[in-house]
């Protein structure tokens, strides 16, 4: 979701400040929380300025730190399938991870694997 513009937040603080309005009023008028409101108001107090604060992060992944693991899987055996290798990183890491969530990881590092039509044809 897109920071709210730096002229609606002023907007915002604004009528507040004018004793035009209260925070739930504000809050009403502007079609958005109180508690967004109230932390708009801290942050004009507090740091003088309205602008949108960066991202706070998130957690990191289960493989975020497993990626020397993962190369040297696919090293050893390029043609693994993404069961083989979830449970090769189950063995070695002891982090269990989905065959989707493997995948996915393995297309953000660019590591491919070789298929061998002979080993999956069954």
């Amino acid at each position: 979701m897109k920071a709210y513009s730096l002229d609606w937040r002023q907007r915002i603080v604004e009528a507040y400040k004018n004793q035009e309005e209260s925070v739930r009023s504000c809050a009403q008028r502007f079609k958005v929380s109180r508690s967004y409101v109230q932390k708009l108001l801290k942050q004009d107090r507090e740091q003088g300025n309205l602008a949108p604060l960066p991202h706070a992060g998130g957690v990191p992944g289960k493989l975020a730190n497993q990626e020397d693991l993962l190369r040297q899987l696919i090293a050893e055996k390029n043609d693994a399938m993404l069961e083989e290798l979830c449970q090769q990183i189950q063995q070695r890491s002891g982090i269990s991870v989905s065959q989707s969530t493997l995948c996915r990881f393995l297309l953000r590092l660019n590591l491919t694997r070789k298929k061998n039509f002979a080993r999956h044809s069954s």
